[in-house]
């Protein structure tokens, strides 16, 4: 029996999916459809639904009921979930408003979406199933990933909304993107991206650390 086979981790990926999958349906209650995109329109929400994808494909196979692990999408998920908590957190603490709408978000959603969500993902892509096996997939669906969310918010969520309103555009999901010129808002995704980047070299660094002590092959 491998480790990703084990009662203990078969337990673990149940809670972890119930988590995710249940937020995920929660999200749907919380925001407001009047807005084109509803909760879609965030980055936070493509990783929770990210992680919910990932965390049914991880307990299928541990079930037994796969043999592919999915290993460049848990990656992309993995980075994708650090950056939302990198990104969140720095803005946050900056100041509330450059993230949240005029509104407060309930400390239970807050702190899963942002903190214990990704957190278990990262612990189990790392600790347990071994992630970044196959690179140039992974960084491929990484960026499509991220490339996908940029031409989502700027060619049909922004021109579709009218809110939030910046003091240069209205209609991008998160309000400090709304007092940025386009060329501005280019400049931050390239650098949010290249901070993904940087995430995934520290990231496969880890991973094949791990890997060695745990006694693992560190290429699939």
């Amino acid at each position: 029996m491998s480790a990703n086979t084990s009662p203990a981790v078969t337990g673990f990926r149940w809670i972890v999916f119930a988590l995710a999958f249940g937020y995920w349906c929660y999200e749907f209650t919380v925001f407001s459809r009047e807005l084109f995109g509803w909760q879609f329109r965030f980055l936070t929400i493509w990783g929770l639904t990210a992680n919910a994808i990932v965390a049914f494909l991880m307990l299928r196979y541990s079930l037994g009921r796969s043999e592919r692990t999915y290993n460049p999408l848990v990656t992309a998920t993995v980075i994708l979930g650090a950056i939302v908590v990198f990104m969140y957190w720095k803005l946050y603490l900056t100041d509330p408003a450059l993230v949240n709408s005029g509104s407060e978000v309930v400390w239970y959603q807050e702190y899963y979406l942002h903190g214990l969500g990704p957190a278990l993902m990262i612990f189990d892509a790392l600790f347990i199933l071994g992630v970044f096996r196959r690179i140039a997939a992974s960084i491929a669906i990484m960026i499509t990933i991220f490339v996908g969310y940029i031409f989502w918010i700027e060619l049909l969520v922004g021109p579709r909304n009218t809110y939030p309103e910046g003091s240069v555009t209205a209609g991008m999901p998160y309000p400090f993107l709304n007092d940025m010129e386009l060329a501005q808002r280019i400049n931050f995704y390239g650098v949010t991206i290249g901070t993904a980047i940087v995430f995934f070299i520290v990231g496969l660094l880890l991973s094949r650390a791990i890997a060695r002590l745990q006694g693992r092959a560190v290429t699939a």
